[in-house]
Parts: C-alpha cells; structure tokens; sequence
C-alpha cells in the first residue's frame, strides 16, 4: 500500500504566501486589512459594502456522511484551485472549525492532502478568536439574565421557563445538565441549567446571517431567553444586554482572509453545525468574495439532506443570495457503505453494494435538481482503491438523472486533479438552465413547512409532534413567528431520523420532540430524535495524538 503524508505535513511544508501577496491578488486594497500575524488578516469591508455582486456562487455539498468520510471540504477546496488553474478568478468561502470535534472524532475543517487553507494549525485552533468572543457574548447574556432574577426579577422571568444556555466550544458532556446557583442566597437562584457547544450557540447562526454590525445588534437583541410566569417571551433587548453583546463582536465579525496550499485567496468565517444549526459560512463571508471574485467556492455542513436544504432555503431566503450550480460530493467507499459494508471491507470492490448504495446519492441529485431546480455535477472524491467499473456505475446512474460525473482527485494533485471538475461546473453554469426555488414558501405554517421538508427532501411520508413539540408550535403560530423559514435538527447519517437507516429509505415516519424559536436568527429550531447540542469525547478522543515539540511544532492535527 502507498505511504502518503499527513495533511499537517503537507500543511507544514507549504511555503505560505504573505497575507499582503494574497490580498493584493484577490484585488483587496491593503488598507482593508486588519493583520493578526503574518499569514491571516481580518477584512474591514465598509469600503465594500455597496459594491456590487460580480462573481458566480457555487454550492458544494454531499451525500450523507458516514465513517469512510466524503471530503466535501477538501473538494471545495481543490474545486477553487482547480478553477484558477483553468483561468479563472476563483475565491472560496469556508467555515471556521469548532474546537469539540477537532479534540473529538471528526478532526479539522480546513480540507485534506494537498487541498487546504493554511495556516491549518491556526484555522484548526483559536485562528483570530472568532468563536471564544461569540462564547462570550453568549455567557454574558447568560449571567445578565441570572443577575437580573437574582436582583429582583423585574420582568416575572419564570426559572422554569428559561431557554438560553451557556455555552463552550470543547466537546464536554458532563455540562449537558447542570444545576447551579447553590451556596445561599448572595451565589444566585438554584436552577437546572446546562451547556451547548458553541457552534449550537444562536449567537452563531446570527453571526453567519447578519448583514452588518447593526444588523447583528438588532438580531441579537431579538433573542428570547425566557418566559414570564405569564408566558409572555423575555428578549436580550428586555435585559438591555444586546450593546455589551455587540462590542464583544465588533471584530470577530468581519471575516478572516487565508489561502489554500496553491496561494487561492480563502474567506473562512463562522461556523455553526449544521445537524443542529444552518450549517454555513458568514453571510458577509460569502458576500464579499462574490464582490471580489468571478467565481466562489462555498459548502454546506454535512449532506444535502441537512446543510443544502437549509442553504437554500434559510440562508438564501433571508438574504437573497442565489446558487448558480452546485456539487454534490460522494465517495465509492461511502455509497459502499451506505450499501451494507462495513468499513473493514470498503476497499474491496463490490458492485452489488455500490448499488444498493446509489440511491443516497439520485436522492440527493433528485432533490438539488428537481426540487430546487439548479444544474448539478456530481463530484466523486477518488481513492486509489476505486475500480473503474464502479466509476462506470456511478456515472451510468446520474446520467439516467441528467447530471454529469467528475472526478475529483484534489487529495493528491490538488488545483490540478479539481480541473476536470471545475471545467464541468463552469460548463453547466454556462449551458444549463438554472430555475432556483425554494423547497416550500413562507406563507405556509409552520406544520407545512416541517411536511414539507419531510415529504420533499428526507422522502418520508408522515410527522407526529410529541406532545411538547405540537404545544410549542402553537405557541409560536400565536405569538407570531408562523412565517418564519424551519431549521431542522436531526441526525446528518440519515434521509431519516433515525441513523440507522442508510441509503435512501422511504415511508418512514419523522417524529418532532422539541420545537424552540430563534427569533434572532430568524428561523425555528424542530428537533427530531436524540440530538445532542453539547456532544461529548468518544473513546479515543483525537487530542489524546495532538503534542507540540520544543519549537512550538504541532503534530497530530487532522
């Protein structure tokens, strides 16, 4: 078997472009540049913000996930180099990492062999410390609002009846339930509490939606952090607490400037989960290289089931943006899997399994196709142990559905093993009709919207609300936010709710346990199954590989 490097290696033994070089390629004016060292730089886009929109955007998204991986970023990735290497003025737009699964199971999010933003260690870790102010401005509203129970309760806010939790970017379950508040009467009002991962933070998805900086205060004073005994909702606006939450964000929010391994200019910028939260990049993020740029590269969490759905149909419909194509990224290995094998034996060639496997990916073909009505190109990630009948296979299926396959072999040749890719997503943006659409329209209620969703996307057949779930709903029917766009929470391993359930099942039933609003961000959470907002370390966590030697050299990371 080949010997290949480890993607911090390759990282590490990359002769990183200054900042300023980057910047100046992209046509971004140095006195945009705000710099935090030698090879990251945040952008002061004021200047930008009436420019208008020249690039085309270019949506990279996946079959659902499953332990033999996808590489959906490292395809975004070696799609953007791979356009600059056929001559075009290619930017991407990422997310930033979260610390918990870095120091979990899944690694870093900054792509992989010889297709990555760098400085990876960086991006991987505290890059310019996006994510601890967010955790901070969520903690501060966290304590002004026990503070304010605690010097008298002014507003009736009922303990009971809180919903804002506190939260830290570290995979940590024992915070999932806590009860704090102990030690007497001058420690705070006993409470059950607990923690989300940052990433699940609210003050993420608003981060990634918001417009501006007085967008983002807005939003965030819209945020419902309880109820009255009266059931009447209590806002971070209530708590005067949306000013001091702001100033903690004045900088995180302009978006982080880096570059791939081949010098592409790379805006990496937010980051919330996209199982438990929309899943994208900034707003200001994606914007402002589509001002810079004539094409731009950005992803959606997980498969397309969960991060395109609610690209498309949260982040699209509160913005305004518009795909132009998407790339919808598999694997032999994964649909093998997604067929019944085991991840022992997925380097062996079996076209039965590749079979039964197919259908996760036409679903999602289906779905980019005919229900949102965009071109598509299926981009399958090679590995070496690939046999040519099962390529063949792959490209016989999408050819029934109209969509073309591309190879993808960014991992070991990077921009040069994306070109094949980025000549057919140009041609099909070019050439092929695009009647983008949303999955559902706004004035259906919120029950239509979940079935919607369900029937259209997941391909089942029915809801049921567990008794919670259908009171919430009602709730938030009365009190306005009926016409608010859905934000699913489920597992990313499945059509379904259940994680079990591969490939693409069908006449299943999903059922609805939680319902809560983010009424800053815009949309309502529906949750279904067991998802876990604060995950927790496996067995084996990652971290227990991550050192750091005499010279400040870290190894481990991936």
């Amino acid at each position: 078997m080949a010997t290949f490097k480890s993607d911090i290696e390759i990282a590490q033994a990359c002769e990183m472009l200054p900042i300023r070089t980057v910047a100046e390629n992209a046509g971004i004016d140095e006195s945009l540049l705000e710099y935090y060292g030698k090879y990251k730089a945040k952008l002061d886009i004021t200047a930008l913000k009436h420019a208008p929109q020249k690039g085309k955007l270019i949506l990279v998204t996946a079959i659902n996930p499953t332990p033999a991986g996808e590489g959906k970023t490292t395809t975004s990735v070696g799609l953007a180099d791979g356009l600059r290497k056929i001559g075009k003025n290619a930017m991407l737009a990422l997310r930033e990492p979260s610390l918990g699964p870095v120091f979990g199971v899944k690694g870093g999010a900054a792509g992989g062999g010889y297709a990555q933003v760098v400085p990876m260690e960086d991006i991987n870790l505290h890059f310019t410390g996006d994510f601890h102010a967010i955790g901070a401005a969520n903690n501060l509203l966290a304590a002004m609002l026990d503070n304010h129970i605690q010097q008298g309760n002014a507003l009736g806010i009922d303990v009971k009846k809180i919903t804002w939790k506190r939260c830290v970017d570290m995979n940590d379950r024992q915070l999932r339930n806590v009860v704090d508040g102990l030690g007497g009467r001058m420690q705070g009002v006993p409470r059950e509490d607990g923690f989300d991962i940052t990433v699940a933070s609210e003050i993420m998805a608003i981060f990634c939606l918001a417009t501006d900086l007085m967008d983002l205060k807005e939003r965030l004073g819209r945020i419902i952090v309880a109820y009255t005994y009266d059931d009447k909702p209590v806002t971070a606006h209530d708590l005067k607490a949306e000013g001091a939450m702001t100033a903690l964000l004045k900088d995180a929010i302009k978006p982080n400037l880096v570059q791939t391994l081949e010098g592409t200019p790379a805006i990496v910028h937010g980051g919330p989960f996209a199982n438990i939260a929309h899943g994208c990049n900034s707003v200001e993020a994606t914007a402002t290289a589509l001002k810079l740029s004539d094409y731009v590269v950005t992803e959606a969490g997980f498969g397309a089931d969960l991060g395109a759905q609610k690209f498309l149909d949260i982040k699209c419909r509160l913005t305004g943006l518009r795909p132009d194509a998407c790339v919808i990224v598999a694997t032999v290995r994964a649909l093998k899997h997604h067929g019944g094998v085991a991840k022992a034996d997925l380097n062996t060639e079996n076209l039965e399994a590749l079979k039964k496997g197919l259908p996760n990916l036409l679903r999602h073909v289906e779905n980019i196709t005919q229900v949102y009505g965009l071109p598509a190109v299926v981009a399958i990630n090679k590995f070496y142990t690939d046999t040519d009948a099962e390529l063949q296979m792959i490209a016989d299926a999408c050819k029934e559905y109209g969509v073309n396959v591309a190879l993808s072999d960014v991992w070991g040749r990077g921009g040069e093993g994306g070109a094949e890719l980025a000549r057919e997503v140009v041609r099909i943006i070019e050439e092929e009709k695009n009647d983008f659409r949303f999955s559902y329209g706004d004035e259906l209620s919120l029950k239509e919207k979940i079935h919607a969703i369900v029937t259209k996307i997941y391909g089942g057949k029915d809801v049921v609300y567990e008794s919670a779930a259908e009171k919430e709903l009602a709730k938030l029917e009365a009190l306005g936010f009926g016409k608010l766009p859905i934000c699913m929470a489920k597992t990313q391993y499945s059509l379904s709710d259940d994680a079990a359930k591969l490939g693409a099942p069908s006449d299943f039933t999903v059922t609805v346990k939680k319902v809560k609003v983010s009424a800053g961000a815009g949309f309502v959470v529906v949750q279904t199954g067991d998802i876990m907002t604060m995950p927790g370390l496996p067995k084996v966590p990652a971290a227990e590989k991550i050192d750091v030697d005499e010279n400040g050299v870290i190894t481990g990371l991936f």
